[in-house]
């Protein structure tokens, strides 16, 4: 489990002008994905794959807000089992919001409430 901020996502009630703010402001680069109804958010240089191709950034997604949790902004943390963390979560007064669910074929992602009130993501990478 690496425990580190590997992504945020950031939610939006109009897809359309989200992105025109978040591309105008920070000049991230962003792809749609609509069978997904979601956005990937580049916040920096990226190699052929999507990922950072240098030090000291992340990226991310936008999505649509429900009506359901996550309703703000989210950081979400690699961890190599996101089972065995929502356990734990749970057993440190945590609550789970939403189980581990697939993303794709890239691996899997879950949400949780910590003690203070924070809605915080899991990501899981597919073994493959």
């Amino acid at each position: 489990m690496s425990g580190r901020v590997v992504h945020f996502e950031v939610p939006f009630d109009d897809g359309d002008r989200a992105r025109a703010f978040y591309g105008a402001v920070f000049r991230w680069t962003l792809q749609e994905m609509p069978e997904m109804d979601y956005t990937i958010a580049l916040s920096g240089p990226a190699g052929e794959d999507g990922m950072p191709s240098e030090p000291g950034f992340i990226n991310g997604g936008m999505f649509r807000r429900g009506d359901d949790e996550p309703r703000s902004p989210v950081l979400v943390v690699d961890v190599g089992d996101i089972d065995e963390t929502l356990e734990h979560v749970a057993s440190y007064g945590g609550t789970v919001l939403s189980p581990r669910q697939p993303v794709g074929d890239m691996g899997f992602a879950a949400y949780f409430r910590d003690t203070e009130g924070n809605v915080i993501g899991l990501w899981q990478t597919a073994s493959g």
